[in-house]
């Protein structure tokens, strides 16, 4: 019995053993052993913050958090943004399966309303050095058409939802309500500086920034936290579709308003010299494109008409003897409409680059220079076809005038009357004018003998 009893409580303590162990082992394990880390991905967003950079940040957030990604890079160095698209996208990158990193690059990046949003949101926020986010603008100015109580309540929210992600991050806020109502603009340095920062690392290249978001831990929206493994690896880009580059590309306002130009100059060449419709549908390709890219930014279609007017009165001048006055209001129209052709107030940063404004002025300029030339040189050369093409021209007498006889020009032979008496067979007149299919003609002069025309061998046809 003995033996019995003492078999039975080794296998119990056996047993026993192995549950704490197996207790043990759950215990130690933590959150970042438990799962493989996956790709760190990255993409870059520049130039105009629109619709279609929504559109592609949305397609990378998704890829992301399919492929389980360890986080995802979002490179920032936009030069202007819609602000109607950036509200909604921001609140999207707070939500985001997998860990979003803002990060504002490269060197000399402002960054403005895509940063004061976008980093604020994103669960780790970088920014390069000499960057900079914020506007010197109030960040939200909603539509002088509202009321006031509106208009407020609307400032509040953006506040609240800005300052609630920065808050929710352990990141500084106190910028935010200025940043709202009156504008700021922070660099690196004063982001960094703030108590807590506004921003959590600062790295020089994209390399830096893998160094240092080794092992932080980033808490998701779905109450899922997760620590970084990205020392030692290599962001993979997510490039933009072709589809995406060419929506990415006509979204720049510049872009949009020299294809709005070239397309105006293809139509009006297609008016004034018919091709067969060939320069009207390139001008009707080069519409569309421009328009693809109005449509995504906020346009002061008043503007666009402006730049339409402005063309016309460039034509006009063609026809309307005005010695270019009307060209110099139409080139004025177009500088002033180009200049105010996007709303600042919906999308700071967003207008024509000045260089394009003056490169079209110029070479609208010119280009209605040379119309004009042309058109009054048309105006000024004697008519070359018809009968009264044949006045100024040289004729061979073929019968007697005396005065009314028969004259040889430009291979047909007409009946003359001549303004000075009688003139010989063979002799050579010039013709003074047509009147009923009769020619009057006159003697030649000392000048007319001596000209080039006689030179080159208007002599007496011989038969």
């Amino acid at each position: 019995m003995l033996h019995i009893s003492r078999q039975w409580t080794i296998g119990r303590l056996a047993c026993l053993g192995w549950l704490m162990l197996l207790a043990l082992s759950a215990l130690g394990a933590t959150p970042a052993a438990a799962r493989a880390p996956g790709p760190v991905y990255s993409i870059e967003l520049d130039g105009v913050f629109s619709r279609y950079s929504v559109g592609y940040l949305r397609r990378a957030l998704r890829e992301a958090e399919a492929a389980g990604a360890e986080a995802l890079i979002v490179r920032l160095g936009t030069s202007g943004a819609v602000l109607r698209d950036l509200h909604e996208v921001a609140a999207e990158v707070a939500e985001a399966g997998v860990p979003v990193v803002v990060y504002v690059t490269p060197e000399g990046t402002r960054s403005g309303a895509a940063g004061a949003w976008l980093l604020p949101a994103a669960h780790l926020a970088a920014m390069a050095p000499e960057t900079s986010f914020g506007l010197s603008t109030p960040l939200v100015d909603p539509n002088p058409t509202l009321s006031e109580p509106t208009r407020e309540l609307l400032r509040a929210e953006a506040l609240d939802q800005i300052s609630a992600w920065s808050r929710s991050h352990n990141r500084s806020d106190a910028w935010v309500e200025q940043a709202v109502r009156q504008g700021v603009v922070l660099n690196n340095e004063q982001a960094s500086a703030l108590d807590p920062p506004a921003i959590d690392m600062v790295a020089r290249d994209p390399d830096e920034l893998l160094t240092l978001l080794e092992g932080r831990t980033v808490a998701l929206a779905d109450g899922a936290t997760l620590t970084l493994s990205t020392i030692g690896r290599a962001a993979q880009p997510l490039p933009p579709t072709l589809l995406e580059q060419l929506l990415l590309l006509l979204a720049n306002p510049t872009v949009a308003f020299l294809l709005l130009v070239m397309a105006g100059v293809a139509i009006y060449a297609e008016l004034v010299s018919p091709t067969v419709g060939a320069l009207a549908g390139i001008g009707a390709v080069l519409l569309i494109a421009a328009v693809a890219g109005l449509i995504a930014l906020p346009v002061r279609w008043l503007a666009v008409l402006g730049i339409l007017v402005a063309f016309g009165l460039i034509g006009a001048d063609l026809f309307v003897p005005s010695h270019g006055a009307i060209t110099v209001v139409g080139l004025v129209l177009l500088v002033l409409s180009a200049m105010t052709m996007f709303d600042a107030a919906q999308a700071p940063g967003v207008a024509v680059a000045l260089w394009a404004v003056l490169l079209v002025a110029a070479f609208v300029a010119a280009f209605a220079a040379l119309g004009i030339y042309m058109a009054v040189r048309t105006r000024n050369k004697p008519v070359a076809t018809g009968q009264e093409g044949l006045v100024g021209r040289l004729a061979e007498v073929r019968r007697r005038l005396e005065p009314d006889g028969m004259v040889f020009v430009e291979g047909a032979l007409w009946r003359a009357v001549s303004e000075d008496g009688t003139v010989e067979q063979g002799e050579w007149v010039r013709v003074t004018g047509v009147y009923e299919l009769r020619l009057t003609v006159r003697r030649l002069t000392d000048d007319d003998l001596a000209g080039d025309e006689v030179r080159r061998g208007a002599t007496p046809l011989q038969h």
